[in-house]
């Protein structure tokens, strides 16, 4: 009993570590103000959803996630959130603000987990609303197991699968549910989940892939994109979304707007 006590504290010391070393080397690459099409060049519709490795010791482990959205013609984004400590502040952890979407969240730079341009973006964007203003938990947060700020960003994609979210392995808190809810749709809409307080957790999907959560650490083998996540690691293999891919689309946007512009101007 002893050796195997020993055992679970050393993988979770090495879970601890290789996640802070993971936390640190993401942060060297300055990727904020990159991934959101400016409004100017772009008028569509845009929904984003981030990650970011969050402060303090947790850092090692968890990032925090927030979603932003842009509707078509619009000249900002908006941007929702859970800040726990808001809550104290203002008796609601739910933020609500126009702000940059690609932020860094206390000096760490953001990753993009999602970019949605498709024709029905507007009117999922309605759907986003709704589902923020129907969150059930603003008035409390818990960062472990939750309910916390992923535990929102989770219960969005839910309400809203078309989005097809995939959040990563170091989302703790996306699995959290009430002891009165143990099965029910996994966060990206696409599978079932059994989840007891987050705590324990089996999600299988098409986004997901399989992944087991124990204690709120999450390992997952994301079949069809051929990438595996690991606790306080992350994701190994094929990104979400490719920056490559994305810059193309912007500079394509651009020309397009360009043309246009030409077009309109008879030259």
């Amino acid at each position: 009993m002893k050796k195997l006590f020993r055992i679970i504290l050393a993988s979770i010391a090495v879970i601890l570590f290789t996640g802070f070393l993971s936390s640190c080397s993401s942060n060297k690459a300055q990727t904020r103000g990159l991934f959101a099409p400016k409004p100017a060049e772009y008028t569509g519709a845009v929904i984003q959803v981030y990650a970011a490795r969050t402060w303090g010791a947790k850092q090692a482990v968890s990032v925090h996630t927030w979603i932003s959205t842009k509707r078509s013609g619009e000249q900002h984004y908006t941007s929702y959130e859970i800040i726990g400590w808001r809550l104290r502040r203002n008796n609601s952890a739910l933020v609500v603000r126009q702000s940059l979407p690609d932020r860094d969240w206390w000096g760490h730079q953001p990753q993009l987990l999602l970019d949605y341009r498709a024709p029905d973006a507007d009117q999922l964007i309605d759907k986003i609303a709704a589902a923020v203003a129907d969150y059930p938990y603003k008035n409390e947060y818990q960062a472990y197991p939750g309910p916390n700020s992923n535990t929102f960003t989770a219960s969005i994609a839910r309400a809203v699968p078309e989005l097809g979210l995939d959040l990563p392995s170091t989302a703790i808190g996306k699995d959290y549910s009430p002891i009165t809810r143990l099965v029910g749709p996994s966060p990206s809409g696409s599978g079932y989940q059994f989840s007891l307080l987050g705590m324990l957790a089996v999600t299988v999907g098409v986004e997901e892939g399989l992944e087991l959560n124990l204690l709120g650490l999450n390992f997952e083998f994301d079949i069809f994109d051929l990438a595996i996540e690991l606790p306080g690691i992350g994701r190994i293999g094929v990104d979400q979304v490719s920056r490559d891919s994305l810059e193309q689309d912007n500079h394509t946007l651009a020309a397009q707007k360009a043309k246009n512009s030409a077009t309109e101007t008879g030259e």
